[in-house]
C-alpha cells in the first residue's frame, strides 16, 4: 500500500450530492470520479499497487457504503481499486473484491497513520505488519500475499539489468 493524498473531488460528485435523493447508485458521473481517483493515485490500486486503468477498476468505499450510508458520496471515503480477480473463487480474490463489505483499520489516505510506516515489504515479495490486526487484514481480508501479487512485488524489487528466466 502507498499513502494517497486526496485531491479535489470532481465537480459532478459535488453537484450530485446536493440533489435530493442523491446516492451512489444514481450518480451519473462515475467516469469523472474514476479519472480523479486514478490521477491522484498514480494509476495504481489503493491496496495492491498494481497498475489500473479506468475501464478495469472499481470504485472502492473504504468504509462500506452498505454500513455507512452517509459516506457513500464522500470523496474522502472513495478510492480506486483493481478488479481483484473478480469472478474467481474467493481464495484467488484480493483487494476490494475480497474485502467486500468488511471493515479494515488501515486507510491509505490517513496522513496521521501512514500505511507505508505500518507495512513491511520482504525480499520474497510478501508483505506483513507488526500490528497483529493489520497483518490479519493484509492476509485474510485483502489477500495481499496471494502468490501472483507476491511474485509481481518480488519482480519489481530485482536490480536493473537482471534478466528473468
Amino acid at each position: 500500500m502507498k499513502h494517497i493524498i486526496k485531491g479535489n473531488e470532481p465537480r459532478s460528485l459535488l453537484e450530485h450530492r446536493l440533489k435530493p435523493y442523491a446516492d451512489y447508485d444514481n450518480y451519473p458521473g462515475k467516469d469523472d470520479l474514476r479519472q480523479s481517483l486514478l490521477a491522484e493515485q498514480g494509476y495504481i490500486c489503493c491496496y495492491c499497487m498494481e497498475r489500473i486503468a479506468k475501464n478495469k477498476m472499481k470504485i472502492e468505499h473504504w468504509r462500506p457504503q452498505s454500513i455507512y450510508l452517509s459516506l457513500q458520496l464522500d470523496y474522502q471515503n472513495l478510492l480506486g481499486a483493481c478488479q481483484g480477480n473478480q469472478g474467481q473463487p474467493q481464495h484467488l480474490q484480493h483487494c476490494d473484491t475480497r474485502k467486500g463489505e468488511s471493515e479494515i483499520t488501515i486507510n491509505p489516505t490517513d496522513s496521521t497513520r501512514k500505511c507505508e510506516n505500518l507495512i513491511k515489504y520482504r525480499s520474497n515479495g510478501q508483505i506483513s505488519s507488526d500490528d497483529i490486526t493489520i497483518d490479519r487484514e493484509l492476509n485474510e481480508v485483502l489477500n495481499l500475499n496471494l502468490e501472483s501479487l507476491t511474485k509481481n512485488r518480488k519482480l519489481e524489487r530485482r536490480p536493473l539489468g537482471t534478466r528473468l528466466g
